[in-house]
């Protein structure tokens, strides 16, 4: 890996830990302040320190490189590189203390992802991935290992995750999410990014997810495809700018896409 990529990877690791500390400081506390957002999501003070947090780290050992997050301003640079990053991916299962949330680190050169970050931080599980060197799952103080998606063939016989039915009704989709319902083995709605842990890991099979923004997938993408899965938009392209995703093993992914191309889907 060229040093230059190397050197990031390492960096987006050590934020992507000190984000995790800085959450994991008011996980399940009471009396946390929730804002709503004009998109109507929920915010803390949190999900903005721990953004901060990373924006820090970056801008001090790449202090040209871009920055797009979810909850401060995008940070213009000159070097090729973008950071994209979501401190609290899963702010909903945060504020209600589930621990199924976790902090996302992807980055891009000259437009083409180049690696990707999901850290998990009351679980202390991550993935990581960079681009043509594969993905790594570490749990706690454990060494690396290889991470790998299921060998699950058909999608009769997989388990695919969705964060929420409540994002298929409100962009009018349900109907998308009722044929997966009916044609996969079975269904779950384990939170956000924790689906793409599982997924890498071989403990599911395909997710997904009508409602997205960059933030939210980019890391995912990486990590993903470096398993050996397929990530990709509804249509098929692989695009982190569409506003849904599907995201697979490979074994089937061009079954999920019949269903999502199905008439009715958008």
């Amino acid at each position: 890996m060229p040093d230059h990529l190397q050197d990031r990877l390492a960096l987006a690791l050590t934020a992507a830990d000190a984000a995790g500390k800085i959450t994991l400081e008011h996980f399940a506390c009471s009396g946390l302040s929730v804002e709503t957002k004009s998109d109507g999501s929920p915010v803390t003070a949190i999900d903005r320190a721990a953004e901060s947090a990373i924006r820090d780290l970056i801008q001090a050992a790449f202090p040209d490189d871009a920055i797009e997050g979810e909850e401060h301003a995008n940070t213009a640079g000159t070097s090729g590189y973008n950071w994209i990053i979501d401190p609290i991916d899963g702010t909903y299962s945060y504020i209600h203390g589930v621990p199924l949330y976790g902090t996302l680190i992807g980055l891009e050169h000259n437009n083409q992802l180049a690696l990707g970050v999901i850290h998990m931080p009351a679980l202390d599980e991550t993935v990581y991935a960079a681009t043509g060197r594969g993905a790594w799952y570490r749990r706690g103080n454990a060494a690396p290992v290889p991470a790998r998606v299921s060998t699950t063939k058909s999608l009769a016989d997989a388990l695919v995750i969705t964060t929420s039915y409540d994002y298929f009704r409100e962009t009018g989709t349900t109907a998308v999410f009722d044929r997966i319902n009916q044609s996969a083995g079975h269904t779950r709605g384990w939170s956000d990014c924790y689906a793409a842990v599982l997924l890498a890991t071989a403990r599911a099979d395909a997710i997904i997810e009508p409602l997205v923004h960059p933030w939210d997938i980019a890391a995912l993408f990486v990590v993903i495809t470096e398993a050996g899965g397929i990530a990709t938009d509804w249509t098929g392209a692989p695009s982190i700018h569409s506003r849904n995703a599907v995201m697979s093993n490979s074994h089937f992914h061009a079954d999920l896409l019949k269903l999502t191309r199905t008439p009715g889907a958008p």
